[in-house]
């Protein structure tokens, strides 16, 4: 093979989606924030004043993996954003890594570009455990700092042993918060799953996300309304959403917006309704939710990113984010 065998190719979103379909075992697409429907919904939302920078790069003729950058000026960044995107990486197929970034710091650096600015980031990201070093062998400057941390657990096969990881206090508020809701009257928990009844469902989740907090109720702008409206239909369509309803006497009480990939749980945010509160419904459902997921047997939780206390108390390991800039010489 020779070196004209290494190339860049430009993707669009429809492209990249079938590549998500062709070599979903063979490319490590490592998280919800970088499969296909999500990219093009942030995209689409939120990358107006960027230039769009999907590539496909091969090593000796066969992909290597994808780059999913946003280019603004002379600096590249990943599609995504910190307060929607919890963390980020490209899409690399394993053992490809080293000629991945040399062809995309050669292609990158002719389209201008001087300066990479890449995050969030985990400690097991392809930027941190291959990246770094390349672009310090083609002296590069690199700086790395800790951004934010990300809670996560790995979920054993029954309630009964997640019950045990826990410290007895921890275990004993978590049975007497449950124990405390079922005295209040009818508890149901219950998983909305199929493609029509999650759309039915997104009402229900931007209502109680409105009223559980002030700041979520901010947060949710028109925009950021059309941004999780949006969200909700591409990934209830790729079969990746779940809402988990929490009822007390048939009436909804609070609801978490989680998504299923990988063996994996990431719970990506909740709401519930303020009467409730004294009930810790938002907390519940949050347990209810893990529950669910150890008995459909899933490998792991993630929390996300953020330091609530909750999350410690619900057994979650702190994991470091990162941000990256590399400056080229």
């Amino acid at each position: 093979m020779s070196k004209s065998d290494d190339t860049v190719t430009l993707e669009s979103f429809d492209s990249l989606t079938s590549y998500w379909l062709q070599f979903e075992s063979l490319l490590m697409w490592n998280c919800i924030f970088v499969l296909p429907p999500w990219l093009e919904i942030w995209w689409h939302d939120f990358g107006s004043e960027a230039e769009l920078y999907l590539g496909a790069i091969r090593k000796d003729g066969t992909i290597a993996g994808i780059a999913p950058l946003l280019l603004r000026g002379t600096e590249a960044s990943f599609i995504g954003s910190t307060d929607l995107c919890d963390y980020l990486d490209f899409i690399i197929v394993p053992g490809k890594e080293v000629g991945f970034f040399n062809i995309l710091l050669d292609d990158l650096q002719g389209r201008g570009i001087r300066r990479l600015n890449l995050g969030p980031l985990r400690p097991n990201s392809s930027v941190l455990t291959y990246l770094v070093s390349i672009a310090k062998n083609r002296n590069y400057d690199v700086s790395r700092k800790v951004e934010d941390v990300s809670l996560e657990l790995d979920l054993p096969p029954t309630w009964q042993e997640y019950l045990n990881t826990l410290t007895q206090k921890q275990r004993h508020e978590v049975n007497r918060k449950l124990r405390r809701l079922g005295e209040a009257g009818d508890v149901n928990y219950r998983v909305v799953e199929d493609n029509d009844s999650l759309l039915d469902s997104m009402d229900l989740f931007l209502r109680l996300f409105r009223q559980s907090r002030e700041d979520k109720a901010i947060f949710l702008t028109n925009q950021m309304e059309s941004f999780f409206r949006s969200l909700v239909k591409a990934t209830a369509r790729s079969g990746l959403l779940r809402f988990g309803i929490l009822e007390l006497n048939a009436s909804p009480a609070a609801v978490v917006m989680y998504f299923d990939y990988n063996n994996s749980v990431f719970l990506y945010n909740n709401g519930y309704d303020p009467k409730h509160s004294f009930l810790s419904v938002g907390l519940i459902s949050k347990v209810l939710c893990l529950k669910d997921s150890v008995e459909r047997g899933r490998s792991k939780f993630d929390f996300l990113k953020g330091a609530e206390e909750y999350k410690y108390r619900l057994g979650g390991k702190e994991i470091s984010l990162y941000r990256c800039e590399i400056s080229f010489k």
